[in-house]
């Protein structure tokens, strides 16, 4: 149980503004939405009646003034943070902690900090949202239907009809470039982003799609987490066209060109002239592994509509429950805190719907 109010960094953002409207309603009051416009996170309080409370905060400079933190029992980061400075006060101070940071480098510093977190009774929540996040648990829930999961694939479907963040789309055209490593058979492998492809089966009426390979921080998580041998991510875009459109951008180099800040900006500009596809996203992980002997496959995925309503309502539930629950101190990934299927049903029912197929033989 936690006494305090819930700092929320970014919190005027997409996903930002849902967590915070979200957790006014059950803490009013208690909420405090901080970023660097005033104007924006004022905004927003005035929206809520006077549940909100509004604070012009730089997070560049946070770690300058201990006192931001003064009554706060959970900070919860909608940005990536620049360094660890803000992130280990937080943490000698005995503040709990939510990051829905998709950045795998940042994970793996936040995860450095375990000792710190120990330390001070922090509790730390990383890989909350969709991915990492509900792919995460699916892995999780896949794993235990297995005697030994030996390769799981997570196949995410994002429909680009809804608007996103800017921080979003920026992490996206960054990534087109990324070069990193996967896990197969235990064996590290150099891969790159858009450079391979795979026809990909999705629920919901979606049929098949072509996914590309993609710098998803779940799949290094998980492997790291659940000690799997081989796990891939890949992704495929609603309209089809565009996953295609960055593959052969990166074939030819052209992708390079989003290396720049001021590419990125148009782009993003470009983005928001007219909507494009549905706003449906689908978050699917196949599993292949043995069961008495046999090798078998199984399909798990949630889906549903509005990603930053759901990135939103995920990262509230995880919120609430440390303000209800008692969890260790540490750094935690969310499939090693959260039962799957239990933290998934409580989003069932917020156009979001779970599907489980039942196993098949020899992986057909």
């Amino acid at each position: 149980m936690l006494n305090g109010n819930i700092l929320i960094v970014g919190g005027y953002g997409a996903v930002g503004r849902v967590i915070t409207r979200k957790l006014a309603e059950k803490y009013p009051n208690q909420v405090i939405v901080a970023g660097r416009s005033y104007e924006n996170a004022n905004a927003l309080a005035q929206q809520s009646e006077g549940k909100i409370i509004p604070l012009q905060f730089d997070l560049t400079t946070a770690h300058e003034n201990p006192n931001l933190l003064d009554d706060v029992a959970v900070v919860v980061m909608c940005l990536d943070v620049p360094d660890m400075r803000f992130v280990q006060q937080i943490l000698h101070r005995g503040i709990h902690y939510v990051d829905i940071t998709a950045e795998d480098a940042i994970l793996r510093q936040i995860k450095a900090l375990d000792s710190v977190a120990r330390a001070g009774g922090s509790t730390v929540v990383l890989s909350v949202g969709l991915s990492p996040g509900l792919t995460n648990l699916l892995v999780r829930h896949a794993q235990t239907q297995f005697d030994s999961l030996h390769h799981a694939d997570i196949n995410i479907f994002l429909g680009l009809g809804e608007a996103h963040g800017a921080a979003a789309t920026d992490w996206t055209l960054q990534n087109l470039n990324a070069s990193y490593t996967v896990q197969e058979n235990g064996i590290s492998r150099q891969v790159g982003s858009f450079e391979e492809h795979k026809i990909v089966h999705f629920p919901d009426g979606l049929g098949k799609r072509r996914a590309y390979r993609f710098n998803f921080a779940d799949q290094h998580v998980v492997t790291r987490t659940l000690n799997l041998d081989s796990v891939s991510t890949w992704i495929a875009f609603d309209p089809d066209g565009l996953a295609r459109l960055m593959a052969v951008m990166r074939q030819t180099g052209l992708s390079k060109l989003f290396r720049y800040q001021w590419a990125r900006k148009l782009s993003a500009r470009l983005s928001t002239v007219g909507q494009y596809g549905s706003d449906k996203f689908v978050l699917q992980v196949v599993g292949s592994g043995e069961i008495d002997s046999r090798i078998q496959s199984q399909t798990v995925a949630v889906t549903g509509s509005g990603q930053s309503q759901a990135t939103g309502l995920a990262t509230a539930q995880v919120v609430e429950q440390l303000h209800t629950s008692d969890f260790p101190s540490g750094v935690f990934h969310i499939e090693q805190l959260f039962e799957p299927l239990p933290f998934i049903q409580q989003l069932v029912g917020n156009n979001v719907v779970f599907y489980e197929s039942s196993k098949t033989n020899d992986g057909v």
